[in-house]
């Protein structure tokens, strides 16, 4: 404990050196660093994708850094400081962990999470949907929504009853690009497709966004190989057929 709490105060102090020496980080604000803590908390998720535990460990390290940097200027401010932060999230985990700190019982994780959503509607929330980010991707946010809305008993029974709901929005959407060819219905059905999927991966305890970020890699590293040996062969993919590009995608395929 003691090598811990002597690391984080030499950040704090590096993080004042900084602060008050460096013409870079005397400049920024808590608008300018938000967009560099969005790239790093996505370089994490990259680190994390491929298990290089080194490269989350170095990944960590940058977070944290933002974080003591928000409270550094939340302190120039007056407005709060990194002992205030951190006695917040504290209180707050002791709050809505009743089942470890007072005498609520909780023998499972549905459980926990269930109270949970039930303590914060407590602290004065209108919507159990209220605590998700506008600004998340839509897949993420789909996902943060049946998960929130489940926490308080508005979900399915069975995954057979998702997978019924996946054909149904698929034929619906179907029909809408058969019959009608109307865009904004097509969009609008596509999307309750890609829904229903969610919740459907939500079921079978699947993290929709990490199966795409995944096929992402792959369909890439896939491509990679076949730009590579087509141009090691001294032939050009526009001048390819589908076809012939196939015969290179499907030994990409082999090779994994």
């Amino acid at each position: 404990m003691e090598r811990k709490l002597k690391a984080f105060e030499r950040l704090l102090s590096i993080m004042d050196d900084l602060r008050t020496a460096c013409p870079w980080d005397k400049k920024q604000t808590l608008e300018s660093l938000r967009y560099l803590t969005i790239e790093e908390v996505y370089e994490l998720s990259d680190a994390i994708l491929n298990n290089d535990l080194n490269e989350v460990k170095k990944e960590l390290g940058d977070l944290m850094m933002h974080l003591v940097f928000y409270a550094k200027i939340g302190s120039e401010k007056n407005a709060f400081d990194i002992a205030d932060v951190i006695e917040s999230i504290n209180e707050k985990l002791v709050y809505r962990h009743p089942h470890i700190y007072s005498d609520v019982v909780a023998d499972d994780a549905e459980t926990v999470k269930q109270n949970w959503e039930h303590l914060k509607m407590k602290e004065g929330r209108t919507s159990v949907l209220e605590g998700v980010p506008q600004s998340l991707p839509a897949m993420v946010k789909a996902y943060r929504m049946q998960e929130k809305v489940r926490g308080v008993g508005f979900d399915w029974e069975k995954p057979e009853q998702v997978w019924e709901k996946v054909q149904e929005e698929l034929g619906e959407f179907h029909h809408e690009v058969i019959k009608t060819n109307d865009k904004k219905r097509m969009e609008s059905e596509f999307g309750d497709v890609l829904f229903s999927l969610i919740n459907y991966a939500r079921f079978l305890d699947i993290n929709p966004e990490d199966a795409l970020e995944r096929t992402n890699k792959k369909f890439k590293k896939r491509f990679e190989y076949l730009e590579k040996n087509t141009i090691a062969e001294g032939k050009s993919l526009h001048d390819m057929s589908l076809e012939e590009m196939d015969v290179y995608w499907e030994a990409a395929k082999r090779l994994e």
